[in-house]
């Protein structure tokens, strides 16, 4: 068995859930290896499976003058150094087809950015590398999108494919979670991963001073989406972390405290357990 269908059946096997995590974007080499080491401390508390996530390039910023990462080259050296270090495997995004065969030389998981599900070319190009491929749902789409897009990734003989939830655009600078994706989007017939920081956002919801604008967010509900995600059983945690987002080059308003993970783990790990959302009701509709 390669080690992408190992560890994608270890991640679907997983209880109560797998975690994605790591900050938005690679701000420093020290940064991230910080971070890793700190996030993986915890989740190891907790024995929860890690994929540390941070991005080399933040393509889609919704300013030209917004600070994008170090790139492709420089970026991948730096996640390299993550996974030598402590043994941690990575999902990173990609924006273009060109990207995923050097990606797939370092990544775990390749993950398609909401804004790109469906473009066919870079879906196939991903798929093609082999490596497990994490699909953000568009925040234009409904759920029954992500049956296609999944079959995109099948169709050029990867199997290793899982679907990401990450809020539905509501009026103008808005998201809204809608919990009936959760259930809706299990028909792509694999995992199933609640993004619950980025479905926070409020794009292009926040006026920068100089001109231009950034997107905000809803931090203080981050708790309440996670709650929500697990009690509903998805398979995967999604969340972007930071030491000190107030700080954080990128979508600081939706990264979620460093000093207060272990706590919200905590809480999550024990939904989970509790409830019963992994498993289909079974309605009797005789009469009483």
């Amino acid at each position: 068995m390669d080690s992408s269908t190992l560890l994608f059946n270890q991640l679907k096997a997983a209880e109560p859930f797998f975690l994605l995590a790591g900050p938005n974007v690679i701000e420093s080499e020290d940064h991230i290896l910080f971070m890793a080491k700190h996030i993986e401390s915890v989740t190891s508390k907790h024995g929860l499976p890690l994929v540390f996530k941070s991005s080399f390039d933040k393509a889609n910023r919704t300013s030209s003058k917004s600070f994008r990462g170090p790139g492709l080259n420089e970026g991948l050296k730096i996640l390299e150094r993550v996974k030598t270090a402590y043994g941690i495997p990575i999902v990173t995004d990609v924006h273009e087809a060109i990207q995923c065969e050097a990606v797939g030389r370092v990544a775990d998981i390749i993950q398609i950015p909401a804004f790109l599900c469906r473009q066919t070319d870079l879906l196939l190009a991903a798929a093609k590398t082999g490596r497990i491929i994490n699909i953000k749902k568009g925040q234009f789409c409904a759920p029954s999108v992500m049956v296609n897009s999944a079959e995109k990734i099948r169709s050029a003989g990867n199997e290793n494919v899982m679907v990401c939830e990450r809020g539905t655009m509501f009026g103008y600078n808005d998201l809204i979670v809608d919990p009936r994706n959760f259930e809706w989007m299990r028909e792509a017939d694999c995992p199933v991963v609640a993004d619950i920081t980025h479905s926070l956002q409020q794009p292009a919801g926040r006026k920068l001073d100089g001109g231009g604008v950034a997107s905000g967010g809803l931090r203080e509900l981050i708790p309440c989406i996670g709650r929500t995600a697990v009690a509903v059983g998805v398979d995967g945690i999604f969340m972007e972390v930071h030491d000190d987002p107030l700080k954080a080059p990128v979508d600081g308003p939706t990264q979620w405290p460093l000093r207060h993970l272990d706590q919200l783990l905590e809480e999550l790990i024990a939904i989970a357990k509790v409830s019963k959302g992994k498993q289909q009701f079974q309605i009797d509709l005789a009469p009483y």
